[in-house]
Parts: C-alpha cells; sequence; structure tokens
C-alpha cells in the first residue's frame, strides 16, 4: 500500500487528542470480538454527533443493555461505515471504544428514550478517506458562519445602497422642489417690478399734473399780479403744490430704492434659476440612462402608469439614441440600434411601434411611417457625428420601404404605413428631414428626388389653405400643434419663405390656437401658473386647457430657430422676440419638472407627458394615467429645446 493509504493505528490511549467538528450523518456499526475479530451484534445504526482526524462519537438509541454492557467494559471494538454526503461509497474504519455515556431523552408524546453516546478512537482508517471525512465536516461547520458573515455582508450592502439611493433621491428632489420654489420666488419679484413701475408712472403722471398746475397758477399770479386781494391766495395754492411736489418727489425716490431692490433681488433668483435649471435639465439625461434596459438596450418611454410600464415606443428610443449621442454617450445608443438590428420583430419591411423593454417582445403591433423614420434619423445623427456606418445598412432598408411606399403616390406623398390608406402631415415632414440626411451621408440622388418629391405633396396637399396655415394630413383640416413647430425645424425659415410660406404667420398662427395657460397641480401639492401649448386648438379649454410638455419643447426649440435666423438676417428686435418667447415657455416647462416617481430614477429630475392625466389629445390618443408619470418624448425634448438641439436637421 503506498504512503498516502497507510491505515492509521492508535494502540493502548484511552485518551484523544484531536479537534472535534460538531457535525451529523449516518453510522452503521458493529460489535466485533477484540480476540477473534469476529461479530458480536447485528448492523446497529447511529448518527455522527462529533468527529476528528482520531475519531468519531456516535449517538444512538436503541442499544440492548448487553451491547451497551460490552461497550462499557471495553470488550469489544466496532466496525463502522460513515454516509459522507458528498460521497457515493461509505468511509469504513475500525474503532476502539473509549467511553459510553447514557441519556435519557422526554419526547413530547411524554415517552422517555434511552440514548448513548460513544466515544471512539480510530484503529484504523484510510488516511486519504479519513481527510476526505475532515474537509467535509471543515466544509460543513464553517460554511454557516461563512454565510453568516456573506449575508450579513450583503445585508449591511444592501442597507448601505438603500440609505444611499435614499439620499440620492431626497437631493434630487431637493433639486426639482428647489427649483418649483426659485421660479415662484421670480415669477413674485417680476410681479412686484411690475406693480413698483406701474406706481411710478402713476407718480409720474401727477407730478406732470402738479407741474402744469404749478405753470398755470404762476401764470395766473403773474396775469393777476394787479389784483392784490388775490396774490396771497395764488401764493398759498402754489405752496400747497409745491409742497405736495416735493413729497411725490420724495415717495417717487423711495420707490426707486425699492425697484433697485427688487430688481438685484431678482437678479440673484435669475443667477440662482440658471443655476438649477441647468442641474435639473443635466438631471433629466440621467433619467434618460438610468431606465435604458440593459438586456434589450430599451428605455422606458413612461414611467407611473401601470398600463404601459414596460413600453418602449420606437419613435421615444429615436429621441433617447439622440440624446445619448449628443452627450457622446455612443456606447447607450449602439445598444439601442443593436436591438433593432438583430432582435426586434418587423412587420412589412418595418419595426413596430412598440415593443416591451424586458425582453424585446412586441408591445403594440401596429406598423407607422413616422418612427420608422424617426428610427432613421437618429441613426443618421450618430453616423454623421461618429462617422461609424456600420448601423447605416438600417436606415438604408427604411428609406428603401418608405421609397416603395412613396412610389405608390402619384402626387409622391408618403402613407401613414404599409396598412393604412391616411397620410399624415408629420410623417412627410420627418421623410423630408430624413431623406435629405441620406443624401447628405451617402451623396445618393436618389434620395434628394424623393425629398422634393415630398415638399412638393406638403405644398400640395397640407399647405394650400390660406385661413389654415398647415393641415393635419391629406384632406384633414385639423390643426395639431407639433406640425407647425416640425415645419420649422424641418424646412426652415429660410425655405419657407421662398416657398411663399411665412414663418411669422405660422408661429402666429399657432400660437394664437393653440397657445394655453393653466394651473398645474405639483404632485408635492403645490399649484403653479404654467403656459405651454395644447395638443389641438382650443380642444380642452372646457377643463381649462391641457400642456403638451413635449409639444411646448417642440415648439420652444422653432422660437429658438427664429431667434437665430433672424439674428442671421441682422434684424434684431425680432431676434429678441423670439428668443424672450423661447425663455418663457422653457421657463414654464422648468415649473413642470417632477421628480422620478420610481426606485430606479431615485427622485431624479423628469418631465410628464402633460399637465394632465387622462386628457383625450383631439388626435386619436389620451394622456397617461397617474399624477406622476415620467414621459420620455417630453424629458428628452426638453432637454434638446434647452440645448437648442434640432433632431430634424443634419448639423
Amino acid at each position: 500500500m503506498k504512503e498516502k493509504n497507510k491505515p492509521l493505528s492508535r494502540k493502548g490511549s484511552n485518551r484523544r487528542v484531536y479537534l472535534r467538528l460538531d457535525t451529523v450523518f449516518p453510522v452503521r456499526f458493529k460489535l466485533l470480538s477484540l480476540t477473534e475479530a469476529r461479530a458480536v451484534s447485528d448492523w446497529l445504526q447511529g448518527f455522527t454527533n462529533n468527529i476528528g482526524t482520531g475519531g468519531v462519537c456516535i449517538t444512538a438509541q436503541g442499544l440492548s443493555e448487553d451491547s451497551a454492557l460490552l461497550m462499557r467494559s471495553r470488550q469489544v471494538k466496532l466496525e463502522l461505515e460513515l454516509d459522507i454526503p458528498t460521497s457515493r461509497s461509505p468511509v469504513t474504519a475500525r474503532a476502539q471504544v473509549v467511553w459510553l455515556r447514557e441519556t435519557l431523552d422526554r419526547e413530547p408524546s411524554g415517552i422517555t428514550r434511552r440514548r448513548y453516546l460513544i466515544g471512539t478512537s480510530y484503529e484504523a482508517i484510510d488516511r486519504a478517506q479519513n481527510s476526505r471525512i475532515m474537509r467535509y465536516a471543515w466544509t460543513k461547520r464553517l460554511f454557516f458562519p461563512f454565510f453568516i458573515f456573506l449575508a450579513a455582508l450583503l445585508l449591511i450592502a444592501v442597507i448601505g445602497n438603500g440609505y444611499y439611493a435614499g439620499k440620492l433621491a431626497k437631493g434630487n428632489r431637493v433639486l426639482v422642489y428647489e427649483l418649483a420654489r426659485i421660479l415662484q420666488d421670480t415669477g413674485s419679484a417680476k410681479q412686484k417690478i411690475q406693480q413698483i413701475n406701474q406706481e411710478r408712472q402713476d407718480l409720474q403722471i401727477k407730478i406732470q399734473a402738479l407741474e402744469s398746475r404749478l405753470d398755470s397758477l404762476q401764470a395766473e399770479r403773474q396775469a393777476e399780479n394787479e389784483q392784490l386781494n388775490k396774490i396771497e391766495e395764488l401764493n398759498a395754492q402754489i405752496e400747497r403744490a409745491s409742497r405736495e411736489k416735493g413729497l411725490l418727489q420724495e415717495h417717487l425716490i423711495a420707490l426707486q430704492q425699492r425697484e433697485s431692490a427688487v430688481a438685484e433681488e431678482l437678479l440673484r433668483l435669475d443667477k440662482r434659476r440658471a443655476s438649477l435649471h441647468k442641474t435639473n435639465i443635466d438631471k433629466m439625461y440621467q433619467w434618460i440612462s438610468v431606465h435604458q434596459n440593459p438586456r434589450t438596450g430599451l428605455v422606458v418611454s413612461f414611467e407611473g402608469d401601470s398600463a404601459i410600464a414596460e413600453w418602449a415606443f420606437t419613435y421615444d428610443q429615436s429621441l433617447a439614441a439622440q440624446a445619448y449621442v449628443y452627450f457622446g454617450d455612443y456606447e447607450r445608443a449602439k445598444k439601442i440600434f443593436a436591438f433593432y438590428e438583430k432582435k426586434a420583430g418587423k412587420t412589412d419591411g418595418l419595426f413596430l411601434n412598440a415593443y416591451y423593454t424586458s425582453d424585446g417582445s412586441p408591445a403594440e403591433y401596429a406598423v407607422r411611417s413616422g418612427p420608422n423614420i424617426w428610427l432613421g434619423i437618429a441613426i443618421m445623427h450618430y453616423t454623421r457625428r461618429t462617422q461609424d456606418t456600420r448601423y447605416l445598412h438600417i436606415a438604408e432598408e427604411i428609406a428603401r420601404v418608405i421609397l416603395a411606399l412613396q412610389a405608390q403616390d402619384a402626387d409622391g406623398g408618403l402613407r401613414g404605413g404599409p396598412d393604412v390608406s391616411w397620410y399624415a402631415t408629420e410623417h412627410n415632414l420627418d421623410a423630408y428631414a430624413f431623406l435629405g440626411m441620406m443624401h447628405k451621408i451617402t451623396k445618393r440622388k436618389i434620395y434628394q428626388d424623393a425629398q422634393d418629391r415630398i415638399l412638393a405633396w406638403l405644398l400640395q396637399h397640407t399647405y394650400d389653405m390660406p385661413q389654415v396655415p398647415i393641415k393635419r394630413g391629406k384632406g384633414d383640416a385639423t390643426i395639431a400643434t407639433d406640425t407647425y413647430a416640425w415645419s420649422i425645424a424641418a424646412i426652415g425659415p429660410e425655405k419657407l419663405n421662398s416657398l411663399g410660406m411665412n414663418p411669422d404667420k405660422i408661429m402666429e398662427f399657432v400660437e394664437g390656437c393653440c397657445a394655453a395657460e393653466i394651473l398645474f397641480q405639483r404632485p408635492e401639492g403645490a399649484a403653479v401658473r404654467v403656459k405651454g401649448f395644447d395638443f389641438a386648438p382650443r380642444q380642452h379649454l372646457p377643463q381649462g386647457g391641457v400642456v403638451s410638455c413635449e409639444w411646448t419643447a417642440q415648439m420652444v426649440l422653432a422660437y429658438k430657430i427664429m431667434a437665430a435666423y433672424y439674428s442671421q438676417q441682422s434684424i434684431a428686435v425680432k431676434a429678441r422676440l423670439y428668443d424672450s418667447k423661447a425663455d418663457d415657455y422653457l421657463t414654464s416647462l422648468a415649473s413642470m419638472i417632477i421628480s422620478s416617481p420610481s426606485a430606479s430614477g431615485q427622485g431624479t429630475s423628469c418631465l410628464p407627458y402633460a399637465s394632465k392625466a387622462e386628457v383625450d389629445t383631439g388626435h386619436g390618443w389620451t394622456t397617461p394615467k397617474g399624477k406622476s408619470t415620467g414621459s420620455l418624448a417630453g424629458t428628452v425634448y426638453t432637454v434638446f429645446a434647452y440645448y437648442k438641439y434640432n433632431p430634424l436637421e443634419l448639423k
């Protein structure tokens, strides 16, 4: 036998010097004669009580008195078979009986049973098998403390993470609430300045009236100089008027001092507002990032509405991808494109309207031209920014299907999808921008020609009514706010002017029809007055109007485009007017920023889809449910408006 399998021998010792481990597994044993090594009992059943390298303690019940007597007097030795749970065959050993103890166990039923503890010392055991027993025993003994230690570590980590997340969420909510408070204080300060200005104007009018009266009295005094009896009375009137004028001038000086103090406070508030606004915009980008599913790459479209909690609309994915590209977060953008490249289901060559973020399965089976075009637009921005063409084939496939649909229309227009007959202005504006981008990237004339046909269709079918500058679609004179904003963003003021479409009239019309001023109920309970743009003209006035965050942000961007256009034309007055309107509406959107309602959002800033939940938009869908429903489209488009990023123009 090799050395590693040499039996261990323990003779002539009643003491066992070894480490005992509390561990239990089955053991069979039978009594052997000391001299003849023959069995003097059948196999008996027991369990290990503790175990060491030198022996084992066995607990057993039901021993006969004869067997107990033989072991107590050490007239027998034991043959052992130990069943280790990790071993297929039992470990065999021969051992001497060192001691025997007897205890009485009382069961719940009241029956008393004898239990024996048998201390043994190995006489012969295979070295490798003994090592195996000890490894198992140590593993079992150490596993529980290790598990407790690991669980404690995990618990500490969870508590620490929860504390950090709670602290972070609290800090994020404070930012949102502080911005809302600063905006209210700024509004109050502006109101005070307006009141002071009005009061100052009133005082100046009174002073001018007094000065006129003084002039008149002095003239009268001069004329009546010869009438001595009237001179004293006129002098008294002049003195009173002079005193009144002096008091009014003192009041005017105090008013000017008050105005200066309020103006300084307003300046301080404006600086704080600008800082908080920027911080909250950056937190909004963080909200967009944390809601991207790591497995599919899709970003949740709505947070807070349980009915569509896991939906990712293709249009929204385009917006999220463009936000990632704008901030240079290309890996996140690539995850979205990779989903549509490898996993997204298609119908008639186009992607579906919506997928589930968790596994990428279809959530809405409808197929529409617009969302697909927007996905292509996002890929165009990514390709132009990074010079990486790996996803260009997705955009080219979308363009191929779009061109095939366009070829089916004699006027060169684009239907809403392969299985519908209606034409939407917004889809054709999307196509106009997308095809222009495709021409810039690929230099293929086919895209430029298709873009020209789209523009001709728009002029023929949607820009053909003087009383309604832009119709919602072919044969549909309904007014949709986004078609006005996107006309400015996709075609541009200069091009519109050259086509006979006055961009100023377009902006005036939509502002006159669709602008709304409402009381917005913030989630924490405060009501703030905000102004923005409704989905349709006065559609919701009986309810007090509704503000669409996404469409208001689109209009803010349109105002900024108009301001830039007039700045280039050196028409400073109009540029300032449009910039002022853009800032006013963007400030109103800032008043509507809410804290993320989900645990994953950690209270970061986001915007709701609209100022009211479950309201009919007038275009075939209702706003989401819930008082605190974060909207991907509303949030992303507001970020775009803040940074003057036009998704419909390839720069």
